[in-house]
């Protein structure tokens, strides 16, 4: 494997973090060899390449500014991409294009455009796509458990989702700060990598294009997914109430990107699911319901059994040697991402909007269809 951007989230899937499960990370995988590092910080990945040597007792892995060096290997099979947001879907595309199998971080890309080209080179290329959307297959199980309660109609017909997060979006800058002094080993070129040039300014945060909830919605949208049944498809219509944004299924269901009132469970990327007959809500710290007998009487054997996956990051690397589909493959994370994006777009609009699922693109509206995809420097065109 090779992993490109190892600084708090990508150091922590190679080395072990609180969102790996695993005690010491991939470089503790007796199945896998890390063969390379990429950061455009120096010390990042120099400390990280003489880390991994020092554990394998020789040195294997080389470490490299420019993320293309690490997809002309040939010898490497897979990557991890951990890198600022904005890099994700150019970053994948080239990897299947090269060959590799992908575990790429949330959001799986910026704008709805990207998603699709990742989609379709994922497809073309016949790999394998790994969302870092480990909610369907960590923390015990309560959220595809949750979601497979809803879906066995344990609440009656679902009529909302509370999603405590709302839209998310990404915008480049429009005005400049004055430049400072680039700082020793660091590439400011490809950091902003798609991102139009202009002079360091010293923020160099993974988050710093992202507006509203870019980073953190994905999670929380892609078990409304789930327990919407939705996977294959997208809402049909948006709007913005008190600050947030909202949409409605073909199914009626509606959605709500803010917490259910006086529920306390659902923050920690979790949802709340709203039936005719009770509630039930679910993040990686609990799993409750309203009557609280929902929840405690287990799954029978004739209700909805959702796939099944206990190990993230064990379904992706069971899924490179398999070539079966991982538990969030290019498609589920593709439409997830796209509610959370659809979000970014209306709160930005301020007015109700009408989209297409099936063919992604806002009905009649040529303002919010321009929202769709934002420009790409030379040469990180998709």
């Amino acid at each position: 494997m090779g992993f490109i951007g190892v600084g708090g989230q990508g150091g922590g899937h190679l080395f072990g973090g609180a969102w790996t499960y695993l005690t010491g990370g991939y470089a503790a995988r007796r199945d896998v060899q890390v063969l390379a590092v990429c950061d455009v910080w120096r010390d990042r990945r120099e400390r990280a390449k003489q880390r991994l040597n020092q554990h394998y007792g020789r040195d294997v892995c080389e470490a490299y500014a420019d993320f293309r060096q690490v997809l002309e290997r040939a010898d490497i099979d897979a990557v991890l991409i951990a890198t600022p947001a904005h890099w994700h879907a150019v970053m994948s595309v080239r990897a299947v294009e090269a060959g590799k199998d992908v575990y790429c971080e949330k959001p799986t890309a910026v704008t709805i455009r990207e998603s699709q080209a990742v989609l379709a080179a994922v497809r073309q290329y016949a790999r394998i796509y790994q969302a870092g959307t480990q909610q369907r297959s960590e923390y015990g199980g309560r959220f595809r458990l949750a979601c497979e309660l809803v879906r066995s109609g344990r609440i009656g017909r679902l009529k909302e989702i509370y999603a405590w997060r709302d839209g998310g979006a990404i915008a480049w800058p429009k005005t400049f700060a004055p430049e400072k002094p680039l700082p020793d080993g660091f590439d400011w070129d490809l950091y902003l990598g798609p991102a139009p040039m202009f002079p360091f300014d010293g923020n160099t945060g993974p988050h710093r294009f992202d507006i509203g909830e870019l980073n953190w919605g994905q999670h929380h949208y892609d078990i409304v997914q789930w327990g919407a049944d939705a996977d294959a498809t997208g809402p049909v219509e948006l709007w913005v109430e008190n600050g947030r944004s909202c949409y409605r299924y073909a199914s009626g269901v509606t959605v709500y990107g803010r917490p259910y009132p006086g529920e306390k469970v659902g923050g920690n990327g979790g949802v709340c699911f709203v039936g005719e007959h009770g509630r039930i809500a679910v993040d990686r710290d609990a799993l409750v319901s309203e009557p609280p007998d929902i929840v405690r009487e287990p799954l029978r054997p004739v209700e909805v059994h959702l796939d099944r996956a206990d190990s993230h990051s064990g379904n992706f690397l069971d899924c490179v040697r398999s070539r079966l589909r991982p538990i969030c493959d290019i498609a589920i994370a593709h439409r997830s991402v796209s509610a959370l994006l659809l979000g970014g777009i209306v709160k930005q609009l301020q007015r109700p909007l009408q989209w297409d699922p099936a063919r992604e693109q806002f009905v009649g509206d040529d303002e919010a269809n321009a929202l769709l995809d934002i420009p790409h420097r030379p040469p990180w065109q998709l």
